[in-house]
């Protein structure tokens, strides 16, 4: 197949360091172009890919955001996607809800995967207006607030299956690791550590937007016993990090889409120990590969319980599940329906889940 991949502009492909979007579209890209379709990438210049790179702008947008409107980019990019969609079967978006008036006027196949929260006050009315538009979850959680939308399946994020290596030995720290956020709990993953009276390492991006709240409610916390900041971290920092702790805390009080930094401790083979919102059941296994709990309280007696945790099936859940190459499979699984249904002029209705095509695909083998 043809395919167009349309990536967000705010951080190259793959991202320096923090930026889920811009990961997952590499190692999408990378694993189409691995099985033998012709991709093409829309994304920054600064982008390093095996597909065709078409620049929608000379850098990560980030890099340039203080003087530009990182809309503009966006808006050019897509309109130069509309110009060239007649020499693609299928165009797959990354860039949000910005794409839908440009998809619209696609001359091939399309589909938007969203990376985002769909229980935002005004969301409801402006998808309303393109209830038509394709779209692909990243867990089943996350169609919770709009239902009715034309979702064409859930397809859970993966990551390469050499990214992060199997660690049988560990510390004796736990990790947090990810964005410093109110959403994201890291005040809450500071409580836990220090009631368990375990050390917790810190490994995470503070964007300008959430620096009061990391002065006033992480930073007074941190310094005190027990509690490490070492700041963002590359794959590699994160590996060892991540590898060397007894466990990832998890203690998000907002619906995770999906959840990134839980799959890569599980490719590490570290459990998780994790709020019940949002993905987190689809993900973790509780008394598997972690724990899922509904209060600090719960949390640190499940510090308590970790020893119970096999780290091999960890890893073995990342592998049968969340590597890079089963998430590619699952997209064109539905790249495919999506050809067949504009074929033959039907409406796509079918909802699949990752583990449902990937039956479908052991039936069909």
């Amino acid at each position: 197949m043809r395919i167009a991949q349309i990536s967000t502009l705010y951080e190259s492909v793959p991202p320096q360091r923090y930026g889920g979007i811009e990961r997952i579209v590499s190692y999408l890209s990378e694993e189409l172009v691995a099985l033998g379709h012709e991709v093409t990438l829309f994304a920054s210049a600064d982008s390093r890919t095996s597909a065709k790179l078409v620049p929608g702008s000379d850098c990560a947008v980030r890099l340039v955001e203080d003087t530009a409107d990182p809309q503009a980019f966006h808006f050019a990019m897509l309109e130069d996607v509309v110009a060239a969609s007649q020499a693609f079967d299928v165009v797959h978006f990354h860039t949000d809800y910005q794409s839908f008036p440009f998809a619209r006027r696609m001359q091939c196949a399309h589909v938007t995967t969203l990376h985002w929260r769909l229980d935002v006050p005004g969301l409801e009315a402006m998808y309303r207006r393109f209830a038509d538009v394709p779209l692909i979850s990243i867990s089943n959680a996350q169609r919770a607030p709009l239902p009715w939308l034309a979702w064409a399946g859930t397809v859970y994020h993966g990551l390469p299956d050499n990214l992060y290596s199997f660690h049988e030995r560990v510390g004796e720290h736990l990790a947090f690791v990810g964005r410093i956020a109110p959403a994201k709990g890291p005040d809450a993953a500071i409580r836990i550590a220090r009631r368990a009276n375990t050390p917790l390492k810190i490994a995470a991006k503070v964007d300008e937007a959430d620096r009061p709240y990391f002065e006033s409610a992480v930073v007074p916390l941190v310094e005190t016993p027990l509690i490490e900041y070492v700041g963002e971290q590359d794959d590699a920092g994160k590996g060892r990090l991540l590898g060397s702790a007894r466990a990832l805390l998890f203690p998000v009080n907002w619906p995770e889409p999906f959840g990134l930094v839980m799959i890569e401790a599980l490719a590490c083979g570290t459990p998780v120990i994790a709020f019940g919102r949002g993905s987190v059941p689809e993900i973790i296994e509780d008394g598997v590969n972690g724990f899922i709990v509904r209060s600090e309280d719960e949390a640190v007696r499940a510090v308590a319980r970790l020893p119970e945790i096999d780290r091999r099936r960890c890893r073995e859940t990342f592998e049968r599940r969340f590597t890079a190459k089963r998430m590619a499979r699952d997209y064109v699984d539905v790249y495919r329906r999506l050809l067949n249904a504009s074929a033959s002029r039907v409406p796509l209705s079918m909802s699949v889940t990752p583990d449902a095509a990937s039956a479908s695909r052991r039936r069909h083998s």
